[in-house]
């Protein structure tokens, strides 16, 4: 698919819009909603955001962070998410994917069996986004050109 450059095609037709989470306020709000629905007794999240510095192809497509300090007696805690600015221009299932799986880590710390399970009780196509956003971040690598970008069609 890749070598008949079909994948960009294929993508726009299997997901053809791009979701309206544009800022970090949104965000916030679409995961605090996830955490609500399916992690009620998990870590309260102190911030949640695009971040523009992730090396996507590279290095990681969204990051989960644990800041802890000394306040008094007691060690202080919190907890944030980042999401590669990739996902601001992208399907919303791609967003719910990564979502999914930087929520699963308030849970479980590594990419393991109870991990996945988590994954897809959250996201029953968990599994099959993934390997969709690797493909879109495969052609986003060989071609250069974002799909969901508002200039891109």
């Amino acid at each position: 698919m890749l070598d008949q450059d079909r994948v960009g095609d294929w993508l726009l037709q299997k997901y053809p819009e791009c979701h309206g989470v544009r800022t970090d306020r949104a965000l916030y709000d679409y995961v605090q909603e996830l955490k609500q629905t399916y992690l009620r007794s998990g870590e309260a999240l102190s911030k949640v955001a695009f971040d523009s510095k992730l090396h996507v192809v590279q290095n990681a497509l969204g990051t989960h962070t644990t800041v802890s300090r000394v306040q008094g007696h007691k060690l202080k805690a919190k907890r944030e998410i980042r999401i590669a600015s990739l996902f601001k221009e992208a399907p919303a299932p791609f967003l719910s994917m990564i979502t999914v799986h930087e929520l699963a880590h308030l849970r479980e710390r590594n990419h393991d069996k109870a991990f996945y399970q988590l994954c897809t009780h959250m996201e029953p196509h968990y599994h099959q986004l993934e390997f969709e956003v690797r493909l879109y971040l495969t052609h986003l690598e060989a071609k250069g050109v974002k799909l969901w970008a508002p200039n891109a069609l």
